[in-house]
């Protein structure tokens, strides 16, 4: 049987339990071999997304402004997690990385990325896969539309994993800097990932069960679709 590629949303991965829980779902089935992250979400109503505070330690960099509490908070975010799973992963040169390139010459993508980059770094401790760098396998053109010849080329790369874990949402320009896709992109690379290894199944995982008629944001407690067409799935997701 061909593998099956999973990629696991921002609320998934959001706190030390749900890191449990995801690689709990990976483990459960030997075929789950390619795993894609995302950035942690929020924990709680009010709270803020891991990637969210990137951009405003970007922003305050950008402005000469001190975008350390800030982004201690994000090493903080990421320690508790660290902490509660027992892990002897270490993030710490990866936030010196982070922040040299802060007080050096900030990159809005870059920065943006890091979210995905030190989730997966931590899930692949956490699942004792090899951790993969989108920026290697996934390329843009100059104009940052996907370059999917050299994609597909680049990504090649991965089948010599048995298993691995691939940050979502980036991949690289032409000179090797850091471009991400539009929010969400985290699936895009999923795909991507699918196809290369030429998966049996993509799974995309996140904390609801189904589809829901309507979004739960807006409307309280809206159905589940029993049942989606493709066309009717596509239909939903360009409204």
């Amino acid at each position: 049987m061909n593998p099956i590629v999973v990629k696991f949303g921002g609320s998934s991965l959001a706190t030390a339990a749900q890191f449990e829980k995801v690689a709990a779902i990976i483990r459960e089935n030997p075929e789950r071999r390619y795993v894609v992250a995302s950035a942690p979400g929020k924990r709680f109503d009010g709270d803020t997304k891991v990637t969210d505070l990137l951009y405003r330690c970007y922003d305050a960099a950008c402005a000469g402004q001190d975008f350390m509490p800030v982004l201690s908070e994000i090493r903080q975010r990421f320690a508790d997690i660290i902490d509660a799973l027992h892990q002897s992963a270490d993030l710490e040169p990866d936030f010196a990385a982070i922040e040299a390139h802060l007080r050096r010459s900030p990159q809005r993508d870059y920065m943006a990325s890091r979210g995905e980059y030190l989730t997966a770094r931590l899930l692949a401790a956490a699942t004792g896969f090899p951790f993969v760098d989108a920026g290697e396998l996934i390329r843009f053109h100059e104009d940052g539309s996907l370059n999917d010849s050299a994609t597909q080329k680049a990504s090649s790369a991965l089948k010599a994993y048995p298993c691995a874990v691939i940050p979502g949402f980036y991949g690289t320009y032409p000179d090797g800097e850091i471009c991400t896709f539009s929010r969400g992109g985290s699936d895009i690379t999923g795909s991507l990932v699918a196809r290369t290894v030429q998966a049996e199944v993509y799974e995309n995982w996140t904390d609801v069960d189904g589809i829901l008629m309507a979004d739960p944001r807006l409307v309280a407690t809206p159905p589940i679709l029993p049942a989606v067409s493709y066309g009717e799935l596509r239909e939903l997701s360009y409204m």
